[in-house]
């Protein structure tokens, strides 16, 4: 189309620079073409090839503190156990010149499956100056690269209603196709937020899908740590966990490497890590594990005939067949009750004017062959989101990109159960369509929420993604509306499980790309001016051909704003 812009982001070259680890798996070591790359594909190189493993850091990535204008966390991993960890942070502009030394507390685990040690480390940056530029370097006393200590830059948040960028897309994987469910866009993905420049990146949920590649998980994220690294040292990258950020033996739930290398906002509740919240202007951003209230059984599985067998010296006993990481319900409802709270807080507060609500799971998607939507998001959390007027809401789960209608409300008994035909409660989302008018581009959230699918960061779904029944003419969604525990398959041993068991209607639909699931979602804020509108513009880019050969060329797919009443 000839209207439609076309960027190409950075990289090292064709393939990307490749290394061999000292466990002799094939790693990939990419460049962004910053002014840190020197730093980072020395840092990376030294800690794969050295034959005596040391404390040099790897995977350096950065997360918000409590206070976005004022605190950031430094996390990094290094081979071996670092000593003396420390990060030196320098401000550029702002008069804050003078260089301090943060040291870093370490956070180890050791994987249940492999039995490997990983130790991660984490230094919190506080008293910092808002918007205001800094450098800063990571090292350790056995640095193998001390003499050119790891260096990059970042930007802290900027005080009360300023206009900032930030970008968002799940499902990112690894650029090693050794691993299951990994794909070579995955370094192009993360290039891609380097081109647009962000002030932060929301990564919405199975970051790498280490749990499908059990006895190397510790390898998988290593790889997915580096890859991003490229762009998550530069800015803050705030990821939310998905269905493959749980893995066997890891800790509660499984998440004992996802709470290991990310430090996050305090929730103030037992779970901490797995929820937070952050505002930026006039923006509050709410991160949420719909792991814990979405129906689906997803998450690591032994289909069988073999157990899952640990090594010997984690003491784990084999993982019989048909055994499944299933965490519905583990917070007792403690994440809706702090979510109706922190919601309900912000609908008090006039300095809040925008909701941005991130997950894994989708509780509005109609593809095919990706998962579908979930009842248990539409039970627990959409009626919130109703009340307390939620604008926005980011996804991953199903590997394609859609976009909803404004919604609010549901429709009941409008599901079809799919093995018997009978009416099901799917509590099908109502389209507030008084706030479309015919070939609107821009949308009132005042009146409902839009939810966004953005599964193709580094994965994409089959191009016949989506389906439409010939009866109705409409898109057609699959629920599901109860557990789908793993069940025997006519194979003697095996297991599966099974897909949605309803389907509904997708009134709710507005689009969706049809051409590829990889893309990257671009938001700009705006804070309008006291008595008028403030608008948020969301430019969706993907990357067409990419589903056949990865591609750095991203391409301008739609347009949408998102507008409402400044309340201060």
């Amino acid at each position: 189309m000839s209207n439609r812009k076309i960027v190409k982001t950075t990289h090292a070259d064709e393939h990307g620079a490749s290394i061999v680890s000292r466990r002799g798996f094939l790693k990939f070591a990419g460049v962004s073409g910053l002014a840190t790359a020197a730093g980072a594909l020395a840092s990376t190189a030294r800690g794969a090839n050295s034959d005596t493993p040391d404390g040099t850091p790897e995977q350096i990535h950065l997360t918000w503190g409590n206070d976005p204008t004022s605190e950031i966390t430094v996390s990094w991993s290094s081979l071996a156990p670092a000593v003396n960890p420390q990060v030196r942070v320098s401000g550029a502009n702002g008069g804050d010149h003078a260089k301090r030394t943060v040291h870093a507390v370490q956070s180890t685990y050791t994987d249940g499956i492999n039995g490997e040690v990983v130790f991660n480390y984490h230094a919190r940056l506080r008293d910092l100056k808002a918007d205001t530029n800094y450098q800063y370097e990571v090292t350790a006393d056995n640095d193998g690269n001390a003499s050119q200590p790891f260096t990059a830059s970042f930007r802290t948040a900027p005080h009360g209603r300023t206009p900032f960028r930030w970008t968002s897309y799940g499902d990112l994987a690894t650029p090693n196709t050794n691993w299951v469910l990994s794909s070579p866009q995955s370094r192009f993905a993360v290039a891609a937020v380097e081109r647009f420049q962000p002030l932060f990146h929301l990564l919405n949920g199975d970051l790498c899908y280490a749990n499908l590649n059990p006895t190397q998980q510790p390898e998988v994220w290593r790889d997915f740590g580096n890859n991003a690294q490229t762009s998550a040292s530069n800015r803050p990258w705030m990821p939310c966990p998905g269905n493959h950020e749980l893995e066997f033996n890891n800790g509660e739930q499984g998440l004992a490497s996802y709470l290991s290398r990310y430090s996050l906002p305090d929730n103030h509740t037992r779970f901490p890590g797995r929820w937070y919240t952050f505002r930026v202007g006039s923006v509050l951003f709410i991160s949420l594990d719909a792991d814990d209230v979405v129906y689906q059984d997803a998450a690591a599985f032994v289909a069988g005939p073999a157990p899952l067998t640990p090594v010997a010296s984690t003491g784990n006993p084999p993982i019989p067949a048909g055994t499944s990481l299933y965490v519905r319900g583990y917070s007792n409802g403690e994440q809706t009750r702090w979510l109706e709270k922190v919601l309900q807080h912000a609908s008090h507060d006039n300095d809040v004017d925008w909701i941005i609500v991130q997950m894994h799971q989708d509780a509005l998607s109609s593809s095919k062959t990706g998962n579908g939507s979930d009842k248990g998001i539409r039970e627990a959390w959409l009626p919130l989101f109703d009340r307390y007027g939620v604008d926005l809401v980011l996804c991953g789960h199903d590997h394609d990109y859609e976009r909803s209608y404004p919604v609010r409300g549901c429709n009941h008994n409008k599901g079809t159960d799919i093995a018997t035909g009978r009416p099901v409660d799917t509590l099908q989302p109502k389209p507030i369509m008084s706030a479309v008018s015919a070939g609107a581009s821009t949308f009132d959230t005042s009146h409902g929420t839009i939810h966004l699918i953005l599964g193709g960061g580094g994965t994409s779904a089959p191009l016949d993604v989506y389906g439409v029944d010939t009866g109705t003419g409409l898109p057609q969604a699959r629920i599901f509306t109860k557990p789908n525990r793993p069940v025997p398959s006519t194979s003697a041993g095996t297991f599966v499980r099974a897909s949605a068991d309803a389907v509904e209607d997708a009134i709710w639909s507005a689009q969706r790309d049809t051409g590829t699931g990889y893309g990257i979602a671009v938001f700009d804020y705006d804070p309008g001016e006291p008595g008028g509108d403030t608008t948020i513009t969301m430019n969706y880019y993907h990357a067409p051909g990419a589903d056949q050969t990865p591609t750095q060329d991203y391409e301008l797919f739609e347009t949408i704003g998102l507008k409402k009443k400044r309340r201060g």
